[in-house]
């Protein structure tokens, strides 16, 4: 049987979906993680180690738990997406998407012919080794797409991007942002935060699932109140790095 994507089951009902970030590579960490109690992990193979392969055992540590995995390729390359969708991902994260055209060519290289141009590979984990008979059928059924807005011009664009049939959710990459608006590495800039606001409402305006990362607790319940339906709230890297200097230095 095809397993059912609860992450997007969760997008569709509109239910708050809490999730972390997971930058350390292994199995290990990210076990650990998913019996933390969050809703979503997010594996992340741009801004870290964890390459295509690491992501099959990592996925695998956290089936047990009831917590879903999302996966984010380096790049909107389509061969990266067909690896991941075969290594059994459901939910793809995809980085800097810049307008509905580069929307389209995702969404097509997640969907097989005649709907798109994903590889065909029969005893793949996303088939369950070949045990989900019906799964070319069904599979689009579950699988999961969301872009990432994380420009100014990626802002002005999000209604056409919305509109792209197989773009499940819109999620906000507040630091690239940040960077487009000319505010490097200042996520508080009063000209960010009210980008922001504006791309939340203006994504749920248009019918869509909005989501953001932040570690700032108090500024991740704005973007709840402002309509962000799905929610990372931390990294595990910055965890262990925070916690490990709170520790030291209570210490000195």
């Amino acid at each position: 049987m095809l397993p059912i994507n609860t992450f997007k089951r969760g997008l569709k009902e509109g239910r708050q979906q809490i999730g972390l970030w997971n930058s350390i590579p292994g199995p290990v960490v990210i076990e650990m993680l998913g019996g933390t109690g969050f809703d979503w992990i997010c594996i992340d193979t741009e801004h870290s180690l964890t390459d295509i392969p690491d992501t099959l055992g990592m996925m695998q540590a956290l089936a047990p738990y009831p917590v879903s995995a999302v996966v984010r390729p380096q790049s909107q390359d389509p061969v990266l997406i067909k690896r991941l969708l075969d290594l059994g991902a459901q939910t793809l994260m995809i980085p800097y998407v810049q307008s509905a055209a580069e929307a389209r060519a995702l969404v097509a290289a997640m969907r097989y012919a005649p709907r798109g141009f994903r590889g065909v590979a029969g005893g793949t984990r996303a088939t369950r080794f070949g045990q989900v008979k019906d799964y070319m059928a069904h599979a689009e059924d579950e699988l999961c797409l969301i872009v990432q807005i994380e420009t100014r011009e990626a802002v002005a664009a999000i209604d056409a991007i919305a509109a792209v049939d197989g773009v499940d959710a819109l999620f906000i990459g507040p630091a690239d942002l940040a960077a487009s608006l000319g505010h490097p590495g200042d996520q508080s800039h009063p000209d960010v935060v009210a980008a922001i606001e504006a791309a939340i409402k203006a994504i749920v305006a248009a019918g869509k699932p909005a989501g953001i990362l932040t570690i700032d607790q108090d500024f991740a319940r704005r973007c709840i109140g402002w309509g962000s339906s799905f929610t990372a709230v931390g990294v595990d890297l910055w965890l262990l790095s925070s916690a490990a200097r709170n520790l030291a230095s209570s210490f000195r």
